[in-house]
């Protein structure tokens, strides 16, 4: 079946197969810039310290390895993460906004993709990782692995024990898939003008969307991360979040983790890309064939 600018077109469930696949290669790749990254977010004097200072205090302690605290949380929830994002994004682009050269149909494609994996997926994910991290680093952790932590939060703090911060993490998923398809889909038409091999366009345009994203929307990921964090209590919703984090560390708290963080979204969005176009490409011929 072709689309009207005689490109095949895909299904949702095609994209969202691939984007599933994608999802598991990322995340085992780059989870140590993650785990750098919420520490600096929720410790403002490691954050002081520097990501260098933080991965090696980590690896001192408790070798390459430390770097992975929190990881099952994230790999069990990458699949399904991906799946919902590149399948909401395809079907809103089939259904909805179908015009591939407004930018404006692209990013509110991005808007419900984004909204799409936070509700379903993103948000008891990152509650989890941020509380299992939290746990780990503190004095005397409570958690023994995932499943035992998944069990102890939810039979003590309830349903939003591990559905914390949802609004945050709404505006933060949204926000960042918006500009990412934008951004990738402009920068991809321009890199591949220059660059011939079409995998090394889209790990640089995808590259140049993580990084985009993040600069416009750190100060979200901040405050989300506070809120799902085991001091949460301390906050009365988002924007007492946002009120307290200004008032004790300024405008610069709002760029806590930035370095690592950068680090990890400028490779993961890159890789994921690359990796979902490479996978998509591969099995449109092969359908297309059959």
């Amino acid at each position: 079946k072709m689309s009207k600018d005689n490109k095949p077109k895909v299904s949702p469930f095609l994209s969202a197969l691939v984007g599933g696949i994608t999802g598991a290669i990322e995340i085992s790749i780059t989870y140590p810039t993650e785990y750098t990254k919420t520490v600096m977010q929720l410790y403002p004097e490691m954050n002081k310290k520097g990501a260098i200072a933080v991965v090696r205090e980590n690896m001192a302690r408790g070798g390459y390895f430390s770097l992975y605290k929190g990881y099952s949380a994230l790999l069990m929830f990458s699949v399904p993460k991906n799946y919902v994002r590149f399948g909401a994004f395809q079907y809103a682009r089939n259904n909805f906004f179908p015009d591939t050269k407004k930018k404006s149909h692209t990013f509110a494609c991005g808007l419900v993709a984004g909204a799409s994996e936070a509700l379903i997926v993103v948000t008891p994910q990152e509650t989890l990782k941020t509380k299992l991290i939290h746990d780990k680093l503190s004095e005397t952790p409570k958690y023994r692995n995932l499943f035992h932590g998944i069990y102890s939060i939810a039979k003590s703090q309830g349903f939003f024990g591990v559905y914390a911060g949802p609004l945050a993490t709404v505006l933060k998923q949204s926000s960042n898939q918006g500009v990412r398809f934008v951004v990738f889909e402009d920068a991809q038409k321009s890199l591949n003008k220059i660059i011939p091999i079409t995998v090394l366009a889209d790990l640089l345009a995808g590259a140049i969307a993580g990084t985009a994203s993040v600069i416009i929307n750190n100060p979200v990921d901040v405050v989300k991360t506070n809120m799902q964090g085991l001091n949460a209590e301390q906050y009365k919703g988002t924007l007492d979040c946002f009120k307290k984090t200004l008032q004790n560390e300024g405008p610069m708290g709002f760029y806590k983790g930035v370095g690592p963080r950068l680090a990890r979204v400028t490779l993961d969005v890159g890789l994921t890309f690359a990796i979902f176009n490479s996978l998509k490409r591969f099995l449109v011929n092969l359908v297309s064939k059959d």
